[in-house]
Parts: structure tokens; sequence; C-alpha cells
């Protein structure tokens, strides 16, 4: 490989680091090309960017980004692939169902909003990750429940008050 292409290869990188706010180093080695077509062809139906790169061009293009990734470097060795979501979560379940028919992929590593999640063992963690708009959906649930308990009260107040003076009312005829 020329160092043209593989400058060219660091900055798409780069640019993708920059682009997304998660990011998962996976192991896909002893996978069978058309394993890994099925990795690909799933990945694009989630939104998620797959690639295969050499562990030296991912690092490269870490340091070029200008955030801090020191503490993946210890996950780039062997063969990586890289994947790029703008969920958080996504790569991981994506994982965990790749995972119910194989060994592979093996998470290496992970980085969601500048949090690092380094093993196989944090996979669990990172499917149980809520995205952003879960999370926000959670919190107007949240909101909204205390104005739905006050404006039921209000109207359940009401209709009792109605029942009162409709007694009264009967009561002075």
């Amino acid at each position: 490989m020329k160092r043209e292409e593989k400058n060219e290869i660091v900055l798409e990188l780069k640019d993708k680091l920059s682009a997304h706010n998660a990011f998962y180093i996976t192991d896909t080695s002893n996978l069978t090309v058309a394993q890994v077509n099925v990795i690909r062809r799933k990945c694009f139906e989630r939104d998620i960017t797959f690639r295969v790169a050499k562990n030296t061009l991912i690092q490269k293009a870490m340091e070029a980004s200008g955030n801090d990734y020191s503490e993946l470097f210890v996950a780039l060795k062997g063969t990586s692939s890289i994947m790029f979501s703008s969920i958080g979560n996504a790569p991981a379940k994506l994982i965990k169902e790749l995972r119910s028919t194989g060994d592979k992929p093996v998470l290496k590593a992970a980085c969601i909003d500048s949090a690092i999640f380094v093993g196989d063992n944090q996979l669990d963690a990172l499917v149980s990750l809520k995205s952003k708009e879960e999370l926000v959906g959670d919190i107007i649930a949240l909101l909204q429940s205390p104005a739905k308990n006050v404006i039921s009260g209000l109207k359940a107040s009401g209709g009792k008050l109605a029942g009162i003076l409709k007694t009264l009312e009967e009561r002075g005829n």
C-alpha cells in the first residue's frame, strides 16, 4: 500500500471519528468473506459504517483527531475492524445479535461520547445503554406524569364538587 493510500485512509477514519459520537473496535479475524458481507449488510441496514483497517492507520487517525484515545491503543492488536454510529448502543446491539450465531465479532473497545470501554466483557453494559433519544423520551414522560396527575385530580375533584352541589340542591327542594 502506498503512502498516499495510507494517508487517504487515515483522513477518512479521522473524519468518521469526528462525525460520529460512537465507534467500536472489533475483532473479525477468521471470518469468511460471506460472513463479513453479512456484517456489512446488517451495518448498512442500521446506519452503521463498517470499515476494516490496519491498526496503525486506526491509531494514526485517532491521534490526528485531536481527542485523547490513548486508552484504546491497547485494543489495536490483531485484525481490527471499526464500526461508526450516531447512536451509541446500535453497534453493541448488532454485535450481540451477530454473536447469537457465532463467536465473532468480538468487542475489543468502544468509545461513546468520550466514554471509553475496553474489553468484550463490556458488551452487555453497552447494549443496555440508552440512546440520547430514549433518555429524552424518559425525561419527557417523567415530566408529563405529575402534570397528568394534577389534571386528573382536578377533573376528579371537579366531578365530586358538582356531585355534592347537586345533592345539596336536591335536599333543598
